[in-house]
């Protein structure tokens, strides 16, 4: 089935796209979460009108997002947790606490778009990167310390 999509969505495209998915994929996932528009005669003829202003809109995105990334790139993360032997933390960070210690700082950033591995169950510095738009990346910094 073929599909227009209102969103982005990870491994299939960005807004705007006419992508090709599974029937099934498209009935049960995409379009009760109005992520689609089924790719008919009227839709694409209006999606290829909108995909100008489609166009700038991503562009003045990824512009923002830039400059986001500059300025977290500037900025680093302490946090602080209980240690015990070896310098081994009780528990670990997460991206949710990287998430909320970055809202703390003034940046708006949802946990998801933080790339993590694996949770930091050691002290030290971390540098974690941020996936703010599909184009743009940035690195923080994030400083385990040991809680006092």
């Amino acid at each position: 089935m073929k599909v227009i999509l209102r969103e982005n969505v990870d491994n299939l495209g960005k807004t705007g796209d006419i992508v090709k998915v599974s029937d099934g994929y498209a009935r049960n996932f995409l379009l009760p979460r109005n992520l689609v528009f089924v790719a008919d005669e009227n839709n694409v003829a209006a999606i290829e009108h909108h995909k100008k202003a489609l166009a700038k809109k991503r562009e003045r995105d990824n512009t923002e997002a830039r400059e986001v990334a500059k300025k977290i790139e500037g900025y680093s993360v302490t946090i602080a947790r209980k240690v015990g032997e070896n310098e081994k933390l009780f528990g670990s960070v997460t991206t949710s606490d990287i998430a909320e210690a970055l809202t703390k700082g003034g940046f708006k950033v949802d946990r998801r778009s933080i790339s993590l591995a694996e949770p930091i169950k050691q002290l030290g510095v971390v540098t974690v990167p941020l996936k703010l738009t599909g184009d743009v990346t940035a690195q923080v910094k994030v400083w385990v310390v040991q809680e006092t």
